[in-house]
């Protein structure tokens, strides 16, 4: 069930919003623009709608500032206008449609359907974690290499996702990438709330752009929250015992430990990067060093420019 996101401190709005979407869609109420941002950051809904009869404080103008985020810019917002309110005063906000308070009963069902719509033909984003995906993580990379930004790219991916899969099902192991997804995104946020970027290349693999002086403390803090919340996914008996059996790719039962989290990171301020391909490239080759070691951990590439090639 798709999540919408309503911010209105009017109590009649709220019942028509409720009455009208409660049964197609999971709508989420708050009185505010503030309110509304940690659940927003953390839970990225489908879509948000504004009662732009609050007045017009920075409640409002935040919007403005979740929307020119990267990772935020996906989500359509409808505003809901009182009836004296221009439409072309929109113009100063990140807004994609809107409809009058006085029609809310008569069409906010089709206009909220059209906008869902239209989101989902224009913007490439992962629909199991509502991250941007592979397009726009190229694109990320790129524009900040053409800027000639220095930044750090971390490249995370799941250690042993496989054998959990096939032994709990798809739903339990689209829970803990669904999961994995959202601790990146938290973590990578709170240390940098600007500037920063989370993407979800699919399957169990993710991307995350940073400052270079934040980014490996906040790798060992994902990792570090990662394998608190990973047991909770285990049966009982799994979890007090530290592995599962499950069939490998051969067929054969084999014995594999718990979930673990490998991150590889690279930055380019060592040796430079024309394109995207070339830093997400060393940025898997750290993952894949990462992943030599046991349980959860990240690499960092500290090489400076020709000892990659010589390696």
């Amino acid at each position: 069930m798709k999540t919408i996101v309503l911010i209105s401190p009017d109590a009649l709005v709220v019942n028509i919003v409720e009455r009208c979407l409660a049964a197609s869609f999971q709508v989420i109420c708050f009185r505010s623009m503030f309110a509304a941002l940690d659940y927003i950051y953390n839970s990225v809904p489908h879509l948000v709608i504004a009662d732009f009869g609050m007045s017009e404080t920075a409640s409002l103008t935040s919007l403005n500032d979740l929307k020119e985020d990267p990772i935020f810019s996906q989500i359509p917002v409808l505003a809901i206008l009182p009836a004296d309110y221009p439409a072309s005063k929109l113009f100063a906000f990140l807004v994609e449609d809107y409809l009058l308070r006085s029609d809310l009963d008569r069409v906010l069902t089709d206009r909220v359907t059209l906008c869902l719509l239209r989101a989902e033909r224009v913007v490439e984003i992962n629909p199991l974690t509502r991250l941007p995906g592979n397009i726009s993580i190229n694109r990320q990379i790129q524009d900040r290499i053409d800027r000639g930004e220095t930044f750090a790219l971390g490249y995370a991916d799941l250690d042993y996702f496989k054998p959990l899969n096939d032994k709990y099902g798809f739903s339990r192991g689209d829970e803990v990438i669904r999961v994995t997804g959202r601790l990146i995104l938290s973590m990578v946020k709170n240390s940098q709330p600007r500037g920063s970027f989370t993407g979800h290349i699919g399957g169990d693999d993710f991307i995350f752009i940073m400052d270079l002086q934040s980014i490996e403390d906040t790798a060992q803090g994902i990792i570090e929250t990662f394998d608190g919340i990973i047991p909770t996914f285990y049966d009982h008996q799994d979890k007090a015992a530290g592995y599962i059996d499950s069939p490998d790719r051969q067929g054969n039962v084999q014995r594999f430990p718990v979930i673990g989290l490998s991150i590889g990171i690279t930055d380019n301020t060592l040796r430079p990067f024309r394109h995207f391909g070339e830093m997400t490239g060393v940025a898997s080759e750290m993952k894949k060093l990462a992943k030599q070691s046991p349980g959860s951990s990240y690499c960092m590439d500290r090489r400076l420019q020709g000892e990659a090639s010589a390696d």
